[in-house]
């Protein structure tokens, strides 16, 4: 019964909200109400360089994209802040090889 809840928001096809949190440096994407989250952290490494470090999403959800919103969330962020981005994540990685868009290729930390 409770798997089934947390199908709910993949299921009636709710779109996936990416919130990001600033001050604890993190962008989240809120599951079944508020009791499950995939979350995505990142940290300053620099004056303008963010480390983004882990992408972690519940193994009830694995495989439906939303670590891809979260990934996109992010790259956005440093291109709309015009920082630059370590990867740390194999997911962000990842995700640059499969979306090699110029707006985030240079603003990666070589």
């Amino acid at each position: 019964m409770a798997h089934a809840a947390q199908l709910n928001i993949l299921e009636q096809n709710c779109p996936i909200q990416v919130e990001h949190d600033r001050k604890r440096r993190q962008f989240t994407v809120r599951l079944n109400g508020c009791h499950d989250r995939a979350v995505l952290l990142y940290e300053y490494v620099g004056k303008r360089i963010v480390d983004l470090q882990h992408t972690e999403v519940p193994d009830a959800y694995r495989g439906r994209g939303i670590a891809k919103h979260l990934a996109k969330a992010a790259l956005d962020f440093v291109v709309e802040e015009d920082l630059r981005a370590h990867l740390t994540c194999w997911y962000i990685q990842k995700y640059v090889k499969e979306n090699p868009l110029p707006q985030y290729l240079e603003h990666l930390q070589p």
